[in-house]
């Protein structure tokens, strides 16, 4: 097989290539390095079946021909982080939506399986948890940027679909449920990176609003591993599909946890909202996915603990 991953250079791109390289297949990266490193995929140049292009898909005759000489397509490819989507929204809702747009139009022309990086984003406010993917979402207002990635993930995920309907193009849509581990940076506001780094530098672990908001943290290994399993799994086509994991912990809780497991004294500091993004910033009071769905197809079971998530990410920041 031959894989294309848009933002291939990021942290699920990344480790998304060691996990198909190692399975034997070819893999071909496509990334701009706004948000991914090269220093995420220095370790494969000079494997045999790896090719990679800094370039963005604005460069449409290379992304034409890559998709051309690909068999599966994994756009993950997108602006990320809440703190660039509050300080950049334009740039937001322009990468998202027309990244989008132009992977799926070329990858139509040849009918190749794409495979859309979503986001628990999209269900937004919604009280109904666990998130199941037939879901109402919730988004709030306008003038609330923040809903802005959420808005421009959900019309990606209309777009691929639509395309499916009309003109049978595979799709598989995947709902990511913040995927952390290894490599993965706090630049644009990632909490467990943020946390660990605190932690180890003995400065305040800034925990934003009042701590109680709650997540559920994936392994960006589990989450890889869910992957390959979809791309051959033909009642995943046309599908929304979550990937995550159901144990849930409140932010304030796991700085805790960080804290402890970093064996560090740092004090544990609450910021407002309003001033860690923006007045009147708004956020999801909880994200816990219903995997009933990606369990049945494919018998995905998540084989990492948060503990297991949080000491791997505190060794990976030890050994930088």
């Amino acid at each position: 097989m031959v894989a294309l991953i848009t933002g291939g250079s990021g942290f699920i791109g990344s480790h998304l290539s060691d996990a198909l390289l190692d399975g034997g297949h070819q893999v071909l990266v496509l990334d701009n390095l706004s948000t991914g490193s090269i220093d995420n995929i220095a370790h494969l140049k000079g494997r045999d079946g790896f090719e990679y292009f800094i370039d963005t898909f604005n460069n449409e005759p290379l992304l034409a021909e890559l998709i051309d000489r690909s068999d599966v397509v994994f756009h993950l490819a997108a602006a990320v982080g809440v703190k660039l989507i509050v300080e950049q929204p334009v740039y937001t809702i322009e990468t998202n939506v027309h990244g989008t747009e132009v992977v799926l139009k070329h990858a139509n022309k040849k009918k190749k399986l794409v495979v859309i990086a979503s986001t628990s984003e999209v269900y937004g406010k919604s009280e109904d948890v666990p998130f199941r993917e037939d879901s109402d979402l919730v988004l709030g207002p306008t003038p609330k940027h923040r809903w802005a990635y959420a808005c421009s993930k959900a019309l990606d995920e209309f777009l691929a679909l639509a395309y499916w309907k009309e003109r049978k193009l595979p799709v598989i849509i995947v709902r990511f449920f913040n995927t952390v581990g290894p490599r993965q940076t706090g630049t644009y506001g990632m909490v467990i990176p943020n946390f660990v780094r605190q932690a180890l530098a003995g400065e305040s672990i800034t925990v934003f609003g009042d701590g109680r908001q709650t997540r559920s943290f994936s392994h960006v290994a589990d989450v890889v591993g869910a992957l390959l399993k979809l791309v051959v799994e033909p009642r995943a086509l046309g599908q929304v599909i979550n990937i995550g994991n159901t144990q849930e912990v409140s932010i304030g809780a796991l700085a805790e946890r960080v804290r402890e497991l970093a064996g560090s004294n740092s004090p544990i500091k609450l910021v407002p909202y309003d001033e860690a993004y923006e007045s009147g910033f708004e956020d999801m009071p909880r994200r816990v996915p219903d995997l009933t769905k990606i369990e049945a197809l494919i018998g995905y079971r998540p084989r990492y603990s948060l503990d297991d998530i949080l000491t791997q990410v505190i060794e990976y920041f030890r050994n930088k």
